[in-house]
């Protein structure tokens, strides 16, 4: 006689479980991902469109440290040609944080575009405030991030 096995020890949930296990495995790790510039979206798309589109893992780059992903092979040219002309500004802190005392880092997703660089205020508020007075918060930026 065969014995039964547990009902969660069976072959489609065994399956399931392989399936999710390497699924987990496929997704990189916080280290990694904590270390994608701009989010993992794709800082030529973002300073060229304004639009968030996330990078693909397999057009990366390595520039200062950190891992930039593209969404197309001529975005990851382009930004290799130039990687300062599409790397955010303040080394991406949020420039109406700074210009109030605080090293806040900026969110990606909110980009601004301002004299050719690009900028990432942390929260549509500062977006705002950004937009409302661009050479007062970005001078008073600078001068706090000396």
């Amino acid at each position: 006689m065969i014995p039964l096995l547990h009902p969660l020890l069976r072959l489609p949930h065994l399956l399931w479980v392989a399936a999710a296990a390497l699924t987990l495995a496929a997704l990189p790790t916080p280290s990694v991902a904590q270390n994608w510039a701009v989010g993992g979206l794709d800082a030529v798309e973002l300073f060229s469109s304004g639009r968030p589109i996330a990078g693909r893992s397999d057009l990366g780059t390595v520039w200062k440290g950190r891992t930039w992903l593209f969404a197309s092979e001529p975005n990851r040219s382009a930004f290799e040609a130039n990687p300062r002309r599409f790397a955010p500004a303040l080394g991406g802190l949020c420039p109406a944080s700074l210009a109030e005392g605080a090293r806040v880092p900026g969110r990606p997703e909110l980009a601004v575009v301002i004299g050719g660089r690009m900028y990432l205020p942390s929260s549509v508020r500062h977006r705002s405030i950004l937009l409302a007075d661009p050479d007062g918060v970005l001078a008073a930026a600078r001068a706090a991030a000396r």
